[in-house]
């Protein structure tokens, strides 16, 4: 009889999900030919990141492919039950969960989404919108005794949120949202943006795979057709965050009107010690007490390796 504790005595736990390499994900769409010149993806990419033309083609490209079929076949779906249910069809926007730690390269990706699909026939009118708009303002924050846990889902309007992408899903003409400045660091005042029924909306942020609270029924990521999570090792976000703090020093942190101005004239081991200590404070426990346990519930997983490069691409099979 074999050892119940051994290995070979267990059944292997089915995984929701099929895990593809770089290069097999890439040979899934081998003739299609890059929308974006080099240029472009210069100016989409973050601090850090080193996306480049074939990362785009190899990786993003038959990503937006995918969601370009998605879209065609929830439509193609709620046209079906429109016909069943008696109803008159009306297309609605077809909307993208874009999930992942700080510093992970999740904004970049989101951008690049924006813009692939927009050139992709059926979806052109793409909006993209990130929840830091849905932040509560620091003022709330601090009558809150949130300001060092900017960034976990308390400290997000996420009634606020859900009103907003549901009203775009269902299709109001013109929707609007708080409007938030990184380098003021707050929600700006009187300002907003505003989506006019678009074929696709990606909504970005830390928080968006949250199921729903506590005493909630509903949370926006019931919302989502389609979400995507992207995935790297904790000690290599450590380094990018930390990296990326650096170059902000030197750069958006030396405008007097930046909340963190006071970090301009650090030296660099102070820099350093600070990025660390905000890291190891807010950042890290965000990711593994919120963040992380929040992948199985994506789509899509983008794993990068510690050059910020992807190296597999895991999809939703159940």
């Amino acid at each position: 009889m074999p050892d119940p504790q051994s290995p070979s005595s267990h059944t292997p736990q089915a995984s929701p999900f099929v895990e593809l390499d770089r290069a097999d994900w890439a040979a899934l769409a081998p003739s299609m030919p890059s929308p974006l010149r080099e240029t472009e993806i210069v100016q989409l990419r973050g601090l850090g990141e080193p996306l480049d033309l074939n990362e785009v083609g190899e990786v993003y490209l038959p990503l937006s492919r995918l969601l370009n079929l998605y879209v065609g076949g929830t439509k193609a779906l709620h046209e079906v039950t429109s016909t069943f249910l008696r109803e008159r069809f009306e297309s609605t926007p077809f909307v993208i969960g874009v999930a992942g730690s700080v510093a992970v390269g999740k904004s970049t990706i989101a951008r690049l989404l924006r813009e692939l699909l927009a050139r992709w026939e059926h979806t052109p009118r793409v909006e993209l919108v990130t929840t830091d708009g849905f932040l509560f303002p620091n003022a709330e924050l601090e009558r809150r005794g949130l300001m060092e846990r900017k960034g976990f889902p308390e400290s997000y309007d996420r009634r606020a949120l859900l009103r907003f992408v549901s009203a775009v899903k269902a299709g109001a003409p013109e929707v609007r949202s708080p409007f938030y400045s990184h380098l003021a660091y707050d929600i700006v005042p009187d300002a907003q943006i505003t989506v006019r029924r678009p074929d696709v909306l990606i909504v970005e942020g830390l928080n968006v795979l949250q199921p729903p609270g506590p005493g909630h029924r509903l949370a926006v990521s019931d919302l989502f057709d389609f979400t995507i999570y992207v995935d790297a090792r904790t000690s290599d976000i450590a380094r990018w965050y930390e990296e990326r703090f650096l170059k902000l020093q030197r750069g958006a942190f030396a405008n007097p009107r930046s909340y963190f101005h006071r970090y301009a004239s650090l030296t660099e081991d102070e820099a350093r010690a600070r990025a660390r200590s905000i890291w190891q404070s807010i950042n890290e426990p965000n990711l593994l007490q919120n963040i992380r346990p929040t992948r199985s519930r994506a789509s899509l997983v983008l794993r990068k390796g510690s050059d910020h490069a992807v190296r597999n691409v895991l999809l939703r099979k159940l």
